[in-house]
């Protein structure tokens, strides 16, 4: 059997990006089955392979794994690269996943994932900068403990995955870290796997209007790759 991923625009969908890195990072072969957003709302067409209608979805076989934190759980099973070797690694490593996983609401919320698009943020706001701070001491804490240069150690592991929507999200709206947090989200954005799910999103055909406006909430675009 193989692993079919089921995900959503490469530009816009930063849990399809998740597991999609992990996997082309630690060379995981796997299926990919993108169905673009159409519009806001529910979608409808997403219901064909995900039980909550959402993205990503993992199916191999007759097993359907519909989060992305649990399709990284699951493939672990059998390739337990995904997560650092030392029981103290991926221990660390496992709580900073579940902690991007669940948390740092106000980065979602005011810096929506956009590939494609540099935006003028302006000032962050209070809650946006406990995010940005909380995200300094984590990664800042990462790479100090285990030595760099990714989160858990000298290995790309799953914890760096699901970081890398967040390094996309530092370049576009040019949030202000540290110089060690900067370095780590520069090299996130030139992993491999990472470079090419942004390059991909780049040249996707499809706009999705509910997206743009999303990140755009009357901001000056800066830049946009897609020209």
């Amino acid at each position: 059997m193989s692993y079919r991923l089921f995900i959503a625009n490469k530009n816009y969908s930063s849990w399809s990006m998740r597991p999609w890195v992990a996997l082309k990072a630690l060379d995981i072969p796997f299926e990919e089955v993108l169905t673009p957003f159409d519009g806001a709302g529910p979608q409808a067409a997403f219901t064909s392979f995900s039980p909550t209608a959402k993205v990503p979805c993992l199916h191999e076989g007759d097993d359907v794994v519909w989060d992305s934190l649990a399709i990284i759980e699951y493939v672990a099973e059998a390739h337990p690269a995904l997560w650092p070797q030392s029981r103290t690694a991926r221990a660390w490593a496992r709580c900073a996943t579940a902690e991007m996983h669940s948390g740092f609401p106000a980065l979602r919320d005011e810096c929506s994932m956009n590939c494609s698009l540099r935006i003028e943020l302006g000032t962050p706001s209070e809650g946006l900068q406990r995010d940005l701070n909380r995200l300094e001491t984590l990664w800042c804490e990462g790479l100090k403990r285990f030595g760099g240069p990714w989160l858990a150690g000298e290995g790309f592991t799953a914890v760096d995955a699901f970081f890398a929507p967040v390094a996309v999200r530092v370049q576009g709206y040019d949030l202000p870290l540290g110089e060690t947090a900067l370095a780590y989200a520069q090299r996130l954005l030139e992993h491999p796997s990472v470079a090419d799910w942004i390059s991909q999103g780049i040249a996707e055909p499809w706009i999705d209007e509910p997206h743009e406006q999303d990140c755009l909430r009357g901001r000056r675009v800066l830049a946009d790759r897609r020209a």
